[in-house]
Formats: C-alpha cells, structure tokens, sequence
C-alpha cells in the first residue's frame, strides 16, 4: 500500500488559541500516522449520491402520503429547499477548510468551545442510535429469509462485519458505500425509468394508456387533508434527509477535499429533485393516494401496479441495502466525530489516535460499543428506555441545520477578512438568504410543539441538548480556571 498524505485532526493550536480557517495544526495526534487520504473520487461521488437516500424513503414515505396526500411534494420539496441551503453554508465552510469534525469543528471555531462540544457529541448520539435502528430493521429482514437464525444474531453479525470492513481502512468502508449506495441508485433510477414510462402508458406490456393527473386532483383534490397537512408531512420527511452532509466529513479523508467539496455541494440540487421528488412524484401520479397499499409500502405497490415479479422480495433486497449502506456511513460518521472531539481535546484523547492504516480504531470501538448498547435496549426495553433514546435524538437534525446556519454567518466574515481567497464555495445571497434559512428552520421547530409526536421529539431532544451543554459550559469554566491558575503562578 503506498503512502497516502495524512489528515490532521482540527485540534486547537497550542495554548489553547484557536486555529484559524484552514490552519489546522500540523501533524495527528496520539499513535498512527493521522487519518489518510483513501477515499477514491468515485467513492466521494456515490456517498453524496446514496447520502440523500435512506431505507426510510422506501418505507417511510407511505405515512407521509397517506397523511399529506399528492400535497406531501410540496414537503418534500420544502425539506428539500432547506437542505439544499444547508448544504450550500456547509460546502462553502468546508471547501475552505476541509476537517475531519466538519460543522462542529466550524462551530467550535465561529459560535466557541461549547458549541463545537455540544453539536458534535448530539451528532455522535444520533448515529449510535441510528445504528441500533438500521441494525434491528436489517436483522428483521434476514431473519425473515433465515428464520433458524434469530433476529439478535443476525443484528450482531451486521454490526460485527461492518464494524470490521470500517476498522481495516478508510478505503474499504468507501469500496463498501460505493456498491451499497450504487445498488440504491440504480434502483430508484430504474424505478423512476419504469415508473415514469407507466405513468405516460409507454410501458412495453402494458395494455393502459396514460394515467394523466386523475390521482393527482381525483381523490379529494391535491391537497385532501388541507394546506395544514403539507406541514404535518415536513414533520415526517424533515429526518430522511440527514446524511446529506456525511459527505463533508468523508471530504477530509481524500485527496482533494476542497474539489470534492465543491462538487457534491453543486450536485445537491438534482440528487433530491430527482431522488425524492421524482420518485415521490411516480407514486402518487400512478396510484390513489389514500389506497391500503401505498401506506404500507408505496414502491411495491408501484411494483405490483405494473405488474413486476416478486416485489415484495425485491423490495427487501433493496431496503436492507439502504440499512446496510446507513449502517456502515453511521459508524464511520459516529467515529470521524469522535474522533475529531478527541483531538479537540472534548472527548477522551484517545479517540483521536490513529492505526498505522490512518483508522481510529478507539473512536469507532466506542461508537460500535455504545450502537450494541442501543440495539440491546431495543429488544430489551423498546417501549420505554429505547423509545426515550430515539425521541431524544428525533430533532437533532434541526439542531444541526441551525449550528451550521450561524457559524456560516461567523465563519464567512472571518474568511472575508483574513482568507478570501479560501471562498471557492459561496453561500447564495450571503446573508440574507441565511436569515430565511434560519427562519425557515426556527418556524419547523416551533410547528413540531404543534403536533403531538413532534413536540415530544423536540421536549425531549431539547432536554438531551441542554445536559450536553450544561457540560459544556462547566468543562469551560473549569478550562479558564485552570488557565487563570496557571497565569498567576
């Protein structure tokens, strides 16, 4: 294996000072050679292509359906706006300074110690959780191919193999994600092919002719539940699309970063237009919205609609891709956080080693402990410990979204001032548009107190922020004591 230039982690300059954009400290810390820049071009592609898309578009998109109707385009769109902006704020900070810890290293450095603390260890919790969920929906259905092997076993097994692939090498989790989310393209891209060719009755074999906008108007109109539903499906869609920004971290770990970056930040756009909404879109042009089987699951009925073999089966095939596809970017993202909190100086220092292929072994050791740790509460206490574990994670999205929002903000005036020429990346209409995202962001917030599971998303999401920053600003506290000690001495 050839040398590969190693990847600093975004701790502080010494003294405590802040690095300033784009000048992390030389050198890793701890053992090993830093993080290595083995993620291939063609792997940085397929994770931000297959970021976009989770197991929860195949499956969880009925709900939305069923309770916005043809309208949940409209949230779907909306969520997709949102992201898009996001995404736009972050590329710009992480074309400038590609770092392992991405927007909590950039809030860190813009809004202070105890956000960088604060969002990254929140970001953390939501992947391990994540892991306990893709591993228990992945090892449901295998156990429904191979019943003689139960469902713990066959959730172990998916969290030992990836645990092993993302422990060899940078490199082998990006050959991995590569086929997983490869698989998951080809199949939303060949059903938005077929599907489309159904809708327009060009589908060889199929004696219908056009289906028109019949379901689209038909059926209580396009919006059948009222304007108010579009928003009760923002709630249900809003989560699907974290992992956009998983692209960012894994940027850092390549050979052009800024590149890759820019890239993936322009590519954004088409990937959720064509991704979610064309997909979306297919459904409930073919279909009644309100029919028994788009609720339960929207892509098979389509399947069975025109008439595809098996689709249940195929379907399956598909789903525990996407899980496995998350599963394995949830580990790796829980770990480069991790480890790039331990390098900060805001976890546990050895977190922030490396092996001498460029893996921090500890950082994901503790996460992959932490995910058998949530996949035990699922089967032991699922309605009550785990469930308290899911809902305190629930609106960590939103919570990220707003962070990266104000360290743009903070960020961007700094680069302006000191590093121009790092702004390859550029917000659009700085900073008016960021105020609309932010506003955009607030008022979700403030609608999720409105529906019943949302605000108990929110309260208790809310509670698990405020425990993590109480910590936060005690470690801060005691820093400066400790530095003010060492200054009168």
């Amino acid at each position: 294996m050839s040398a590969q230039k190693p990847i600093t982690t975004d701790a502080r300059a010494p003294g405590g000072a802040e690095s300033p954009p784009g000048g992390s400290p030389p050198g890793g810390t701890g053992s090993g050679s830093g993080l290595q820049a083995g993620l291939k071009n063609r792997h940085l592609s397929m994770i931000a292509i297959g970021g976009v898309i989770g197991a929860g578009l195949f499956v969880g998109s009925g709900a939305g359906i069923a309770a916005a109707g043809p309208a949940i385009l409209l949230s779907y769109a909306l969520v997709g706006t949102l992201v898009v902006l996001v995404m736009r704020m972050l590329g710009e900070m992480a074309a400038a300074d590609p770092v392992s810890g991405s927007f909590s290293s950039y809030a860190d450095r813009a809004l202070g110690r105890w956000a960088g603390f604060t969002i990254g260890w929140l970001y953390w919790f939501f992947w391990v959780v994540v892991l306990a969920v893709e591993a228990t929906a992945g090892a449901a259905i295998l156990t429904g191919w191979v019943p003689a092997v139960p469902q713990w076993a066959w959730a172990l097994i998916v969290m030992v193999v990836l645990t092993a692939t993302n422990l060899f090498s940078v490199g082998s989790y990006g050959e991995f994600e590569f086929w997983f989310a490869g698989i998951k393209v080809v199949a939303i891209a060949v059903f938005i092919v077929v599907g489309g060719l159904a809708v327009f009755g060009l589908l060889p074999g199929s004696s219908g002719g056009a289906v028109g906008t019949a379901n689209l108007t038909g059926h209580g109109g396009f919006l059948p539940n009222g304007p108010g539903a579009v928003l009760t499906g923002v709630l249900m869609v809003v989560f699907s699309f974290m992992g956009s920004e998983i692209v960012t971290l894994a940027a850092a770990e390549s050979a052009n970063p800024r590149k890759a970056v820019a890239r993936a930040t322009n590519s954004v756009i088409w990937r959720i237009a064509v991704f979610y909404l064309g997909s979306i879109a297919i459904v409930v042009t073919l279909l009644p919205w309100n029919s028994p089987e788009v609720k339960a699951s929207p892509y098979v009925a389509v399947l069975d609609h025109i008439g595809i073999a098996h689709a249940g089966q195929l379907m399956d095939v598909i789903v525990l891709t996407a899980v496995l596809s998350c599963l394995n970017s949830g580990l790796y993202t829980a770990s480069r956080m991790a480890f790039s909190l331990g390098g900060r100086g805001d976890a546990p220092k050895s977190f922030s080693r490396t092996t001498e292929r460029g893996v921090p072994a500890t950082a994901i050791l503790a996460s992959v402990v932490f995910g058998f740790i949530a996949v035990f509460f699922n089967y032991a206490y699922p309605d009550t410990v785990f469930q308290f574990l899911l809902n305190s994670s629930g609106a960590v999205a939103l919570l990220v979204w707003l962070v990266i929002c104000f360290s743009q903000l903070r960020m961007r005036r700094t680069l302006e001032r000191e590093s121009p020429e790092r702004l390859t990346v550029k917000m659009w209409a700085y900073p008016y548009l960021t105020w609309v995202t932010i506003g955009m962001i607030v008022f979700v917030v403030g609608y999720m107190f409105t529906d019943p599971t949302g605000r108990e998303q929110m309260v208790l999401s809310l509670l698990a922020a405020a425990i993590v920053l109480g910590v936060a600003l005690v470690r801060e506290v005691r820093r400066k004591g400790s530095e003010k000690d060492l200054a009168q001495r």
